[in-house]
């Protein structure tokens, strides 16, 4: 989940999308900056060939700067049978490539293609130095470099296996810690060429899940290292390998105390390696320098939470030398703090009640740190800088909603995209004062007379403790306040996810709006808009804040003269399943109906990293894994549910599904499901349009049924 159940979150997300029946105009497609005077735009001429143009960002003055993209370029002078629409990697310049051609290395040194690797076992996550002379990878769990001029392959690590992982990740730390983007990928490059710092993980302690594939006549079972809540995590030790003699220091292991290890990072000069360690507990976090060459190390940064503390997975390291930015929410809410090398606080950047929510970039020249924050309304997104002392702090952006800077590389201008709830998304230039330079282009919002357009609306719903929760509706086409509609919660709802910003919806909707439903989004105490006060409600009881908050939003709903209370729907994938399915069980007396897909049916079947960071472990914690299983409540299950679930999912493992339908089932409930045979933790096309049709039968069966 890595903080969120992401995978089929998008899925979801994207699907929503994907019924959008309002065709708006395209924005510039901008592919950043060339220098700090012009940025780049793709264009297509005539024949739809895609070129690109450097556009002047002061005065827009524009001209051809290649007819071609580089990938383009580079496919004309590869061999034909190499094709870059498959899977390489390439230099900045795109003049020299590697290539994975049937499971070997091939490299494009500019004139000519040659072969680096000629056997039957895959290379993974080929990566070049960062001088481009070298390229390392990982082939059965070891990890390899080959020099590309000489050709000559070296071989770093002898003790690869099926439980032994050097450079490829475990995969806990692959979905909850480092992340799916990462491909499994645990080494990293020193900035100087001649070093490689990486994760060695032993997978032996964590127990085995096997997940079935039914291809064939007799299937067979896919095994998979998973650490479910509770369960003993891999071994994981972080060492250094010197490519002058092979030999790898040991910076840190976990061998006698369980702890994660994770997130190095290199000085500019290759000095030192930082890294962060956490303990199982997840509410104490260290960061220590460490010396590649001897392996000694300093602690230079320690936290301590009474609930939970994520990794900081956004430090940012000044190349010159003198410290690291970090965010931190120890004071409440995630701000910025400086500090020197050696752990000492040079400043405390800012100082907010509300939440800094990314590290943008940092002006060494000028000393400015740019970052992104909500400001005082927490649905908002704004553009700030902070002088590098703490001083000056300046709110870049003016208006209300969501806007997303890109700055040039030496921080002269910045182009914004701006949108709030009502408002489409406009580009412009800024000097990085804020100062606005001129206008690129804006999306223009339907004619609210078109057909199909509907009314969005953003508020806030107070509970009986004092919360404002924010949340925001679209209001079907032709909507008449006599009238009688049915509501259909789309949540995901898991811990510090924000799913209400003031950020432009399309009021011509989805098929819901469309088929005269009322599309509602609310976020509850733990989405972050509350800080980590808010979020600390969640500890130990996963769920149960979440579904109060969600009956308070019901209550609201229920005055409204418009609302069927007897239609009151909830919808999500993944985190957004569990809730759809402990809304309909545990709230039955306010919720009717439920879509519920690849979802958490007990906490005790979830993996490790991501549970015990919200409910510790289940031996610490039994009330409060027992308290938050749909499997209690399933006899109170009243209104009309229906449940999907990959068979192959790998991420929430339909085990979950199959004890929810048990006990169900057991008790001689109703409720509709369906499977999807090799589904993961979502699915593509074309079984998406099976579940696209699935939810709008299930919506309209219910709601429209009796019309």
């Amino acid at each position: 989940m890595k903080s969120t159940f992401k995978t089929l979150t998008l899925l979801t997300f994207a699907l929503m999308l994907s019924w959008n029946l309002c065709a708006q105009d395209e924005l510039p497609e901008l592919k950043g900056w060339l220098d700090d005077k012009y940025y780049l735009e793709q264009r297509y001429d005539e024949e739809g060939n895609p070129q690109l143009w450097k556009v002047n960002a002061k005065t827009g003055r524009d001209k051809l700067y290649q007819e071609k993209l580089p990938k383009d370029m580079l496919a004309e002078k590869i061999p034909a049978e190499f094709s870059v629409t498959g899977s390489y990697i390439h230099t900045e310049d795109h003049e020299k490539a590697i290539f994975n051609k049937e499971q070997d290395l091939y490299y494009w040194n500019g004139e000519e293609m040659l072969r680096l690797t000629n056997d039957e076992d895959e290379e993974m996550n080929a990566t070049f130095s960062p001088d481009e002379s070298k390229i390392a990878f990982t082939k059965n769990n070891n990890l390899f470099v080959i020099d590309l001029e000489s050709g000559t392959e070296t071989q770093l690590t002898f003790d690869g296996s099926d439980l032994i992982l050097n450079g490829y990740s475990s995969w806990v730390y692959w979905e909850e810690i480092h992340g799916r983007a990462t491909n499994y990928k645990t080494f990293w490059w020193a900035p100087n060429s001649e070093m490689i710092a990486y994760e060695r993980f032993d997978d032996e302690p964590v127990p085995e899940f096997m997940v079935y594939n039914p291809d064939g006549v007799r299937g067979e079972w896919e095994k998979q290292r998973y650490p479910k809540a509770g369960d003993p995590n891999p071994g994981v030790k972080l060492g250094v390998i010197d490519l002058q003699d092979g030999e790898t220091i040991w910076i840190a292991d976990n061998s006698e105390k369980d702890v994660y290890i994770a997130f190095p990072m290199w000085t500019k000069d290759s000095e030192y390696l930082l890294y962060q360690k956490l303990n199982r507990d997840q509410d104490h976090l260290e960061i220590y320098k460490a010396d590649p060459k001897t392996g000694e190390k300093q602690e230079i940064y320690d936290e301590e939470q009474k609930t939970w503390i994520d990794f900081f997975e956004d430090i940012y390291l000044l190349e010159d030398g003198s410290g690291f930015i970090l965010r931190s929410d120890k004071s409440g809410w995630r701000n910025l703090y400086y500090y020197d090398l050696d752990g000492g606080l040079k400043a405390q950047l800012t100082d907010f009640d509300w939440r800094v929510k990314e590290l943008t970039g940092v002006d060494e020249e000028d000393g400015w740190v740019y970052f992104e924050g909500t400001g005082e309304t927490s649905t908002d997104n704004h553009i700030f800088r902070v002088k590098l002392n703490g001083s000056q702090w300046e709110q870049l952006s003016e208006n209300a909603g969501s806007h997303k800077p890109d700055f040039s590389p030496a921080y002269e201008y910045f182009i914004s995209e701006y949108n709030n709830i009502n408002t489409p998304t406009r580009m412009a230039v800024y000097e990085t004062d804020g100062r606005h330079v001129r206008e690129i282009a804006a999306r223009k919002a339907p004619d609210p007379e078109d057909e199909g357009v509907g009314k969005v609306e953003l508020f806030t719903i107070a509970t009986e403790d004092g919360f404002e929760l924010p949340a925001y509706w679209v209001l079907p086409p032709d909507f008449d306040p006599e009238k009688k509609y049915g509501v259909i919660f789309t949540i995901y709802g898991g811990p510090n996810y924000r799913g209400v910003s003031n950020s432009y919806v399309n009021p011509k909707g989805n098929l819901y709006t469309r088929d005269g439903h009322i599309v509602f989004k609310v976020d509850h105490r733990g989405s972050g808009h509350f800080g980590k006060e808010g979020l600390n409600y969640l500890h130990r009881t996963l769920g149960s804040w979440e579904l109060n908050d969600y009956i308070e939003a019901v209550k609201w709903l229920k005055q409204q003269a418009f609302i069927d209370s007897t239609k009151i729907g909830i919808t999500g994938g993944s985190y957004g399943g569990y809730m759809s399915i402990l809304a309909l069980t545990r709230g039955h007396e306010y919720f009717t109906h439920g879509f519920g897909q690849s979802a958490v049916t007990d906490w005790r079947l979830y993996d490790n990293v991501y549970t015990e960071r919200y409910m510790d472990r289940p031996q610490d914690n039994p009330e409060g894994y027992d308290t938050t299983s749909t499997l209690k409540y399933a006899g109170q299950l009243e209104g009309e549910l229906f449940i999907t679930h990959g068979t192959m999912d790998d991420n929430v493992h339909m085990q979950n599904m199959i004890q929810l339908v048990d006990r169900l089932t057991d008790l001689n409930k109703d409720f509709e499901m369906m499977i999807y045979p090799k589904g993961r933790h979502g699915w593509g096309v074309p079984k998406i349009y099976h579940t696209i049709r699935e939810m709008r039968e299930f919506w309209n069966g219910h709601y429209k049924g009796d019309e």
